[in-house]
């Protein structure tokens, strides 16, 4: 066996193997240990069991899962999509205790819904609402949810990047954080969970091609939501749009560079009371769903509703309104234009 005392190592190769044990050892130092903040959050985090009743009002079918998250001590937080067709719903906790539930508010342009607690349990751990805004891209995240059925599961991960669909609910844009943490069925709804342990986004979806994770998730940014669901106005609460890109704008006809297709209004709020539109087909553009045959937004109060960063004007203006006082939308309506009146109220 040949012996290595007293032989010299070749100084590139030195260096390389120096290089990879500083970075290793370096990166060991600064990974993040998330035992402890697993064990402070995971309590807030809640199992969601649907289900649908036959006409016969007895028969009950299992409909399907995902996740949530208590924001309250009688409210959790979680995605449309997965109570959207649910006649039944129980939410469970990591105690194991379940109760039934109730929508409060679902938006479906931005999958996102509150839901009510019928009994809610005593002595409920609350989770802590962050400022998604201040979360920088390449710091790390962690979601907790129920993937495959798999309740309480952690996965680790890095915000990514920001998307934006050209969402608008609540009045305000809708911001997707994407990230790399790992993703499945059963998480939808789920918080998203800064490196501080405070929630900073609602899971919503993933790109696929294998039909399972393959890196790319995105989960509705905390801040939307909660100007979308919990501090809305009752204008904003009132419809639900998405903007137009350019392009799309042209082929509907719109007579500016684009304008807000309006997706859906609730039934006596106040956009419905000034006679506003909702769509009626479901179509799909490049990847994202739209409901066409609604009216298209083409200013509120004056002030031309031709991107997100109009938002800050037309709601101060909103705001400035007293009881009584009228505001004015036009709408493109059947390729006709028409100014709708709303009278502002309590």
């Amino acid at each position: 066996m040949p012996s290595f005392e007293n032989q010299t190592m070749p100084t590139a190769l030195c260096n390389s193997l120096l290089a990879i044990v500083l970075f290793a050892f370096s990166f060991t130092a600064n990974a993040q240990d998330f035992s402890d903040l697993y064990a402070d959050t995971s309590a807030s985090v809640v199992t969601i069991h649907t289900a649908t009743v036959g006409s016969d009002g007895e028969q009950v079918t299992p409909l399907g899962l995902g996740s949530g998250v208590l924001i309250e001590e009688t409210l959790v937080i979680t995605a449309a999509h997965v109570i959207q067709s649910a006649d039944r719903i129980v939410v469970k906790f990591k105690d194991g205790y379940t109760t039934p539930a109730e929508v409060v508010t679902s938006v479906i342009s931005s999958d996102v819904a509150v839901l009510q607690l019928e009994n809610p349990p005593e002595n409920a751990s609350v989770a802590t609402i962050g400022d998604s805004d201040d979360v920088r891209i390449g710091e790390p995240v962690y979601v907790i949810g129920a993937p495959f059925g798999i309740e309480q599961t952690l996965s680790v991960g890095t915000l990514s990047g920001r998307l934006s669909r050209g969402l608008i609910a609540g009045g305000e844009p809708i911001e997707f954080l994407q990230t790399d943490t790992s993703i499945n069925t059963g998480n939808s709804g789920g918080p998203m969970f800064s490196k501080e342990g405070d929630v900073i986004g609602i899971v919503s979806f993933i790109l696929t091609k294998s039909g399972g994770f393959d890196g790319i998730g995105f989960a509705v940014s905390i801040n939307g939501v909660e100007e979308a669901l919990l501090n809305g106005s009752a204008f904003w609460t009132g419809f639900e749009g998405i903007f137009l890109e350019p392009n799309i704008a042209a082929a509907l006809n719109v007579p500016q560079p684009t304008g807000m297709l309006v997706q859906h209004v609730v039934s006596g709020s106040i956009a419905d009371a000034a006679g506003m539109k909702g769509g009626t087909i479901t179509t799909r553009i490049n990847g994202v769903d739209f409901k066409l045959g609604g009216d298209i937004v083409l200013s509120i109060q004056g002030i031309v509703c031709d991107g997100p960063h109009n938002f800050k004007a037309i709601k101060e203006q909103i705001a400035s309104l007293t009881p009584g006082d009228s505001f004015a939308v036009k709408v493109l309506r059947g390729g006709e234009v028409l100014d709708l009146l709303a009278v502002a109220t309590e």
